[in-house]
């Protein structure tokens, strides 16, 4: 994490800025918190998840959505919903310089930072709008077409979706994904630290259910999200799920249950099947009122 973020005055009174300032209170705080994010690097380009922008702004993901989309109409940045990738375009003119000279230490620092990005849309736009400036050598090519960032969900049915997650949780064994043929069940990741992540799910959602049999089955759904992506085999990513999760009142019992039912609270090994951890990370479950 970087101990510090550059931002110009300018950023308020651009054009760009102006042209925030015109779209509302919510791209302003998106694209400030993108200036400064602690998961950015000086070149503007790195893997954000939206989560994790309606999290640690406090707007929530229809708010952070509303905030990127504007972001991205006023051309301060781009993003990618398939790598989770943003690129603010002029950041690295501001962290970094306006220009480099060949012989400047920094620009071999560029080019390894560049080198070490996830594979995304905008390897190939960076490289040309940057490599003069910067003297950058190798090119890397883009990973995927560019895409909008996601509009705010429809409408939630929580009727139904209540008592479909009610009726799972209250059977005798959840069921997890079978990955039997998931390629990342061999993959070379680093080992799943299950007691870890065990204890973290404890300590930021005390209202959800205590976890007391960790079986190879719920091991295997954990291991395989886990896996799934390098960014999220650190504990603290998990962490920052967690503290999501607790934002949402329909997943920590928060809501009424339908038909004299108990709430439903969201348990660790409902939370890592596939489709749940998607729909979590999607904001399907952080409405208003759900």
């Amino acid at each position: 994490m970087r101990d510090y973020g550059k931002v110009s005055p300018q950023f308020w009174m651009g054009k760009t800025g102006k042209e925030l300032r015109k779209r509302g209170p919510e791209a302003q705080l998106v694209s400030l918190y993108l200036m400064t994010s602690p998961h950015a690097n000086m070149l503007g380009l790195y893997y954000v998840p939206e989560m994790f922008i309606a999290h640690e702004t406090g707007l929530g993901m229809e708010g952070a959505s509303k905030g990127l989309r504007r972001a991205i109409e006023a051309q301060f940045c781009g993003y990618d919903e398939a790598s989770e990738v943003v690129w603010v375009y002029e950041m690295a003119h501001y962290q970094i310089a306006e220009r480099l000279s060949p012989a400047d230490k920094r620009c071999a620092g560029v080019q390894n930072e560049y080198n070490a990005l996830p594979e995304n849309p905008f390897l190939g736009p960076f490289f040309d709008k940057y490599s003069v400036d910067f003297n950058l050598t190798k090119k890397r090519d883009s990973g995927s077409p560019l895409q909008a960032p996601s509009m705010a969900l429809g409408s939630q049915e929580q009727e139904q979706e209540q008592e479909q997650e009610q009726e799972s949780s209250n059977s005798k064994e959840l069921l997890v994904d079978s990955d039997a043929a998931d390629p990342f069940a061999q993959s070379s990741a680093s080992p799943c630290p299950h007691q870890e992540i065990i204890a973290a799910y404890h300590e930021l959602l005390p209202a959800c259910p205590s976890i007391r049999e960790w079986t190879p089955a719920r091991q295997k759904a954990l291991r395989t999200r886990w896996a799934e992506d390098k960014s999220r085999q650190s504990v603290e990513y998990w962490r920052k799920l967690f503290a999501y999760i607790a934002e949402s009142r329909f997943l920590t019992g928060r809501v009424q249950g339908n038909n004299g039912k108990p709430p439903f609270t969201a348990s660790l090994d409902w939370i890592v099947k596939a489709e749940n951890f998607a729909k979590i990370r999607e904001g399907r479950y952080h409405k208003e009122g759900a």
